[in-house]
């Protein structure tokens, strides 16, 4: 890395009419880490759809920002290292917005060698020569000389979660899903459902023994108006009772609430009693990850331990349908393992040369498929460049179909704990869609869930025919 070199002008070298300037163009980026950084998030400076109501028809940049650059000026250059600042009076001409180019000039006006103070006229000027802001800098000049040497600054990225949001909305234009939350008797499960309940996606039946229900919203200030509650006596009851009711049509959908994963899933695979279907059960995570260029879905990494080549397809083709359900036509699958040849000591590249068969036999539809691709070839187009692979999925991959469960919990916890992704999860190939919701989860995350649950179902009555 190339290192720059400032240096100071101290209080003697400095006269009157000496000035320095910087250019610089102001991006969207600048612009949303100047609102992080001071605090303002005036919707003006951030909102594309507010700001084009508003007198200015676009997004404008804070007025501070402009007149920050100023203090560039004036601690880089004129008078550089060592100067303090004691006042700035400012007045804004022009709105500037993003990609305006703006050139701000700095001029000693006066010296008073009694304080050892500059006064500085400071202009800038857009790129159509146009005065945007303006004003007079005090400062207290250095009368040390400095050169400071410096690598650049730190690179800063702004990660957007905005997929989840778009995702809930989506939801929230279908009719809300009457759904059994399972054994709800704490306040994170209480907190999910409510939150999911006011957001228009559920109609909630509560599935467990009342009293703690009710002792658990009472501590966590949750109100209950208008929820039905089925009294059972434990959780292991709720699990039963919540699957019964899905069974028997009376509800569309089940939330877990504070049992563990196993004790809803045992009942819910249940061969007389349970929900089981033609398919095989699966969980997809639908991820948010704000380095990537899609919506990521990453199957299966909680349901099947060591899928078989059979249950692999239906893993796949769950993950296609919910992909539908989000709105991808034809969606791209990569059908993942450590490497993109076909390597007979390496079974997961042969199922997933299989899988790839499969569906141009019809066995799995509704997609586009490749397989096998190593991570990186799925989702960098420069990586498969690289190693000379031409497949209409790698480098664009909407859905990821992993080996196992270790390596798709572990791909999907290092993206959202190292990646910082966000996630939604949710159980398909059962009757009903199931939530499996996490005490670590964030709120957004299980009303994300919740509008998976939403998309699902009405995805699968399409397809069904009802």
């Amino acid at each position: 890395m190339t290192e720059t070199l400032i240096e100071n002008k101290t209080f003697d070298e400095i006269n009157v009419g000496d000035f320095a300037k910087i250019t610089r163009k102001l991006t969207r980026r600048d612009i949303e880490l100047f609102a992080i950084v001071s605090g303002d998030i005036n919707p003006a400076h951030l909102d594309d759809e507010y700001s084009f109501k508003s007198r200015f028809h676009g997004v404008i940049a804070h007025g501070m920002l402009s007149g920050a650059m100023f203090s560039a000026v004036l601690g880089t250059k004129l008078p550089g290292p060592g100067t303090i600042y004691l006042d700035q009076g400012i007045k804004f001409l022009k709105p500037v917005r993003p990609d305006d180019t703006i050139e701000v000039t700095v001029t000693v006006a006066s010296k008073d060698a009694e304080h050892g103070t500059l006064s500085l006229n400071c202009i800038g000027v857009n790129q159509k020569g146009q005065e945007v802001v303006i004003g007079i800098a005090t400062v207290l000049a250095p009368t040390e000389k400095i050169r400071h040497s410096y690598a650049g600054l730190p690179e800063a990225n702004i990660l957007h979660h905005d997929r989840m949001s778009l995702l809930i909305e989506k939801a929230k234009s279908y009719d809300p899903l009457r759904t059994a939350v399972v054994h709800p008797c704490d306040a994170t499960s209480l907190e999910g459902m409510h939150d999911a309940k006011v957001a228009g996606l559920i109609i909630p039946v509560l599935v467990g023994p009342e009293a703690k229900i009710r002792a658990a919203a009472l501590a966590a200030n949750i109100p209950l108006d208008g929820c039905e509650i089925v009294d059972v006596e434990h959780s292991h009851a709720a699990a039963i009772t919540a699957v019964a009711l899905a069974k028997e049509g009376n509800v569309g959908a089940l939330m877990k609430g504070s049992l563990h994963t196993d004790e809803l899933m045992a009942a819910v695979v249940h061969r007389e009693k349970g929900l089981r279907t033609e398919s095989r059960m699966s969980h997809v995570f639908v991820m948010d990850v704000p380095t990537y260029k899609f919506p990521l879905l990453i199957t299966d990494a909680a349901i099947n331990i060591a899928p078989d080549l059979e249950c692999k397809k239906y893993i796949t083709q769950n993950a296609i349908y919910m992909a539908h359900a989000l709105g991808l036509s034809d969606p791209k699958v990569a059908i993942l393992a450590a490497s993109e040849t076909v390597n007979l000591n390496m079974p997961a590249t042969l199922d997933a040369a299989a899988l790839c068969k499969m569906a141009n036999r019809g066995q799995i539809v509704g997609a586009t498929m490749d397989g096998p691709l190593a991570f990186d070839n799925a989702i960098s187009l420069e990586a498969a460049r690289i190693k000379g692979i031409d497949s209409p999925v790698a480098g664009q991959a909407d859905v990821l179909v992993v080996p196992n469960i270790e390596s798709g919990n572990m791909l999907a916890k290092q993206l959202a704990y190292l990646g910082a992704a966000e996630a939604a999860g949710i159980v398909l190939g059962a009757k009903v869609p199931v939530m499996l919701t996490s005490r670590a989860d964030p709120p957004h995350a299980r009303l994300a869930s919740a509008a998976l649950a939403v998309l699902s179902n009405v995805e699968q009555k399409s397809r069904l025919g009802e």
